[in-house]
Parts: structure tokens; C-alpha cells; sequence
């Protein structure tokens, strides 16, 4: 019997112990299961590193949003599944998050690749043991609820890519637009262009850069 260890990074510390239990508790045929915790972005990311300097972790399981002890730094699940990719490319990442937005799901797949992506209202034990014998053999497992966003952004693949997303960043922070040529390699008028276009295929064209951010942290880019 193959033993997984598993790392699941949430800041929902009642979350990740909730699947620490249910999979720890599992029946597998293949498989003996081991999950280690993180309730942080920082303390994923220290475990991520120290997995790729001694014993790697088989699956690691992230949330999109979570909270950084650097409040002036963008960071997210994202970026952990990026960093994982990076110095750990044989581990599993799969995204476990309540955001079933097909935007936000078509940037991780372009960005990550993950090995799986389950909306959290989708999960329960029966999805946790099919996505562990899938993602083990023939990757990737998707939840019900990320097949309908994937299949819908397929027919609208928009994406926003870092500019966009810094954008985004730097206005929730409350930095004016003009400001903004500090931190983004590109020129006013691109950004008042990328601004407008956000709105669009946000849905809030006549709308101002508050509803803009709303918008984005509701669909979990910022």
C-alpha cells in the first residue's frame, strides 16, 4: 500500500482539519493517507519549500484566497501553486476553493495547471476519494461545479494576465490611477484601456473603479 502525504493550506483552520479527518479516515484500496496542515499563506509556503529539500509532498491541496502576515503583498493560493510547479513539479496541486467563477478558474488552469479544482460546496467524502484515485492515475479531477466554469470560459477565453492583476492589486490598496505607472511596466492610457476593459467583461461597464474592486476581490483576484 502506497503512503501519500498530503498538505492542505487553508486559513480556515476548521476547514483543513475537516479534511484531514474525513480523508485520514478514508478506506483506500492503493493508498494510506497522511495529511499535514497550514493555516496561512506563510506557513504553506515554508512547508512547501521544506517539502522540496526532503521528504516531497504527494498532493497539496490550496485555497485562492487566503491571509499573508504582509498585508502590502499580493499573495494567494496562486502563487503557491505556482511556487509548488517551480521547485516541487512532480507534486499534485489541486485548488480547493469556494470561487466557481469561470474567469478566475480559466487564470489558475493557465497559470498552474493544477491537477484537480473542486468548488468547496461541491466536496464531501465521496469527491475527496475519487479525486485522490483520479488525480493518482490519470489527472486531472474537476468538481461538478468547476466543469460548468471551464466549459463555459472555453467558449470566452479571456484571462486577465499580471498586468491586469496588479491593476486590481494596486487600486485596492487605494492607489490612483496615475500612480499606478510605478508598480506596472506600462503606460497611463494602457491602463485607463485595461481599467475599461475589466469593467467589461466584468459585466459593470458604466460603473465606477469601487464597484471595479468589488468586482475583482468577489471573483477572488485580489
Amino acid at each position: 500500500m502506497q503512503s501519500l502525504r498530503i498538505l492542505s493550506v487553508d486559513d480556515h483552520e476548521m476547514t483543513i482539519l475537516g479534511y484531514k479527518l474525513i480523508l485520514e479516515s478514508i478506506e483506500f484500496e492503493k493508498y494510506s493517507i497522511h495529511v499535514d496542515v497550514a493555516s496561512s499563506f506563510d506557513l504553506g509556503k515554508d512547508k512547501i519549500e521544506i517539502s522540496a529539500k526532503s521528504l516531497k509532498y504527494d498532493i497539496i491541496f490550496l485555497d485562492i484566497q487566503m491571509f499573508s502576515s504582509d498585508e502590502q503583498r499580493m499573495e494567494t493560493g496562486e502563487d503557491l501553486g505556482i511556487l509548488a510547479r517551480q521547485i516541487i513539479p512532480e507534486t499534485k496541486v489541486v485548488f480547493m476553493s469556494s470561487f466557481n467563477d469561470s474567469y478566475r478558474i480559466n487564470s489558475i488552469l493557465k497559470s498552474v495547471n493544477p491537477d484537480g479544482y473542486l468548488v468547496k460546496s461541491d466536496i464531501d467524502p465521496k469527491s475527496l476519494k475519487e479525486l485522490i484515485n483520479t488525480i493518482m492515475v490519470t489527472p486531472p479531477y474537476y468538481s461538478s461545479k468547476a466543469l460548468v466554469a471551464i466549459r463555459k470560459s472555453m467558449s470566452n477565453d479571456i484571462i486577465l494576465d499580471e498586468n491586469d492583476r496588479k491593476i486590481l492589486y494596486h487600486l485596492s490598496l487605494g492607489t490612483k490611477t496615475k500612480d499606478i505607472v510605478e508598480y506596472v511596466s506600462i503606460s497611463l492610457p494602457s491602463i485607463e484601456n485595461r481599467k475599461r476593459h475589466l469593467k467589461t467583461i466584468f459585466g459593470i461597464d458604466k460603473q465606477n473603479d469601487l464597484a471595479l474592486i468589488s468586482e475583482a476581490r468577489e471573483r477572488g483576484f485580489i
